[in-house]
């Protein structure tokens, strides 16, 4: 009887997942990879906003495939429409304009427009909020990124600033280097400094995704890393 009840319990929260659908920008690129996986294993529909939809490996029924650019307004309507919540993954793309204050505008101003709340979105350690008691290590690895990057510094903390303003139900996972395996293990989550020096991909998937339904780390800016 207990086995029944379990796989019912299942069953409905899979059927309930599959009537949720989340915008995802940013699924193309590397990190995002693992974070439509994990989607997908956990049952939720997703629609995608990719530049070149021809390369994407990815294939299942759960998908559906936007066609356009992060810094487009109408491509980032199109894309969150009928969604009930928005993850970007969107990184800043070598020799092209600057894509994060941007991608943030757009995505706001859609979600105000078609009525959604929650917006999970990722940025490196480097970006600086009032909370921030950052270590010494942390903060050589900022002013790095301040003096070899200025302007894709000064565009991801222009980012924070929109939705530090906002009233959405907004999380802005920073984190530090990624290591690209798909292995999961025990997370460590600060929000005044960086817990250590890297995070697997695969955890920070897990991770994102997880955010959609815990409230523990709305309107903040969550240190995430791999312990």
């Amino acid at each position: 009887m207990e086995r029944i009840v379990v796989y019912c319990q299942n069953f409905i929260e899979k059927k309930m997942k599959q009537q949720i659908r989340i915008a995802v920008l940013g699924g193309g690129g590397r990190t995002g990879k693992y974070l439509v996986n994990n989607l997908i294993d956990r049952g939720f529909q997703i629609k995608l906003l990719l530049r070149k939809p021809e390369e994407f490996q990815i294939t299942s029924p759960l998908i559906e495939i936007i066609k356009g650019d992060a810094t487009d307004p109408e491509a980032i309507r199109n894309l969150v429409q009928g969604c009930q919540a928005v993850i970007s993954t969107v990184g800043q793309r070598p020799g092209e304009p600057m894509v994060a204050s941007r991608a943030v505008t757009n995505v706001l101003e859609a979600m105000n427009e078609f009525g959604l709340k929650r917006f999970i979105s990722l940025a490196g350690l480097n970006v600086d909020t009032p909370s921030d008691r950052k270590s010494a290590e942390t903060s050589i690895a900022t002013e790095w990124m301040k003096t070899n990057f200025p302007e894709i510094h000064t565009d991801r903390q222009k980012a924070y600033a929109f939705l530090a303003e906002c009233t959405l139900d907004w999380t802005l996972v920073r984190v530090p280097f990624i290591e690209f395996v798909n292995a999961t293990g025990e997370l460590a989550i600060n929000q005044e400094d960086c817990p250590s020096n890297k995070i697997n991909a695969g955890n920070l998937a897990v991770f994102l995704a997880d955010q959609l339904f815990d409230e523990t780390y709305i309107r903040k800016s969550p240190f995430v890393a791999s312990i």
